[in-house]
């Protein structure tokens, strides 16, 4: 199979006209998720667990197998439960996920969404994990191919452009980031596919394309916070997904691949809404509650804690919460326990603390009972 050239960007075969409906509704959720979005005060506190979730599903879409409750219980106490090599690989995967967005958020306050960035955020992903060897932040100088575990160039189901061809696709990539298209959803859409098609690294394509999506909605002004997140739509249609990509290499079929995507847009953002809405009721009911609860001044302090890191030990709780002495942090989980609001999940043994976890965030993000 030869390398594929990739279409010139911006495209001349879309059909504006049967997207105008898509397009309509994509940005009015968009718009009304947004709204949703500039209700919550502090977004990167109150919402940090969908950043989470989006991380682990962005991640299992590229065949990690960890699951958000492990990644919080790690991060409580990475050196206090015996896991496999490979469980831990995978949670690093996703914490570097993580970071990467941390860092783009920073960046984008001084820097536009461009390759150097995009190249800063590769780096951060494969630090210390699988395809850490394979050039981190930086382009690919050999060719690559996508196919079936041990499949030669031959057999594989598609080839990325060449090493040689690969500066000129992305400066025409780069260029169209920052193109004034007719619609910046499609635009969006064109972006996305266009760099997984193109394929710059050896490693990390994937999750790196579908970060793409919330750092441009925020770029460009399209969310007041980056927190837009859609691997849970794309690995639930992981099929469509991948062979509305293929469609587009094998056939030219770049429209089916945007009404796929404005329509992924649509339900998603109707989805992140509702959850959004959810955890700002659930913060609003706690916050009455922990007060009267603990009648403490740091009652809100102590919200703000639960919900930036749901899986705790109560030492760090303590420094979460910043509340100065051990006796009135102890009292304080106490008394959230015997009203559930909290639940142990290990008890303290000896200079271990106890971990502890918030059930009723977890599960509301994770849309199931997992804790």
């Amino acid at each position: 199979m030869k390398p594929f050239t990739p279409d010139s960007l911006p495209l001349d075969r879309v059909d504006w006209a049967a997207h105008v409906s898509l397009i309509g509704q994509a940005n009015a959720a968009l718009a009304r998720y947004d709204g949703m979005l500039q209700g919550v005060v502090n977004p990167a506190v109150l919402l940090s667990p969908l950043t989470t979730q989006e991380a682990v599903l962005s991640s299992r879409i590229e065949g990690t197998q960890a699951s958000m409750e492990e990644v919080l219980e790690y991060e409580a106490a990475p050196l206090q439960k015996e896991i496999t090599p490979e469980k831990q690989a995978d949670i690093q995967e996703i914490i570097n996920y993580r970071r990467a967005m941390a860092a783009a958020v920073e960046n984008l306050k001084k820097l536009p969404l461009c390759l150097n960035l995009i190249k800063e955020l590769h780096a951060i992903l494969l630090e210390s994990v699988r395809g850490r060897n394979k050039a981190p932040g930086e382009f690919r100088k050999i060719q690559n191919y996508i196919g079936p575990a041990g499949c030669s160039m031959e057999e594989a189901t598609f080839v990325p452009p060449s090493p040689d061809k690969l500066p000129s696709a992305l400066d025409n990539w780069e260029k169209y980031l920052h193109f004034d298209e007719k619609d910046q959803l499609v635009q969006l859409a064109v972006v996305k596919a266009q760099f997984e098609i193109i394929h710059p690294f050896l490693d990390g394509n994937g999750r790196l394309g579908r970060m793409l999506i919330p750092l441009f909605l925020y770029a460009r002004g399209l969310l007041s916070s980056p927190i837009f997140y859609m691997s849970a739509y794309l690995e639930e249609h992981r099929d469509v997904y991948y062979g509305r990509l293929r469609a587009i290499t094998e056939n030219g079929d770049w429209n089916g691949w945007i009404a796929f995507f404005l329509s992924a847009l649509i339900e998603q953002a109707e989805h992140n809404t509702k959850t959004v809405r959810a955890i700002i009721d659930l913060y609003g009911r706690l916050k009455d509650k922990i007060v009267t609860l603990t009648h403490s001044q740091y009652a809100i302090q102590v919200l703000d804690a639960i919900f930036s890191q749901p899986i705790f030990r109560s030492t760090q709780f303590q420094q979460l919460a910043k509340i100065p002495t051990r006796p009135t942090t102890m009292l304080i989980l106490r008394k959230l326990g015997e009203a559930d609001i909290l639940k142990v999940l290990e008890k303290g043994k000896g200079r271990r603390p106890a971990l502890m976890a918030f059930p009723g965030l977890i599960n509301l993000v994770e849309g199931k009972s997992v804790v």
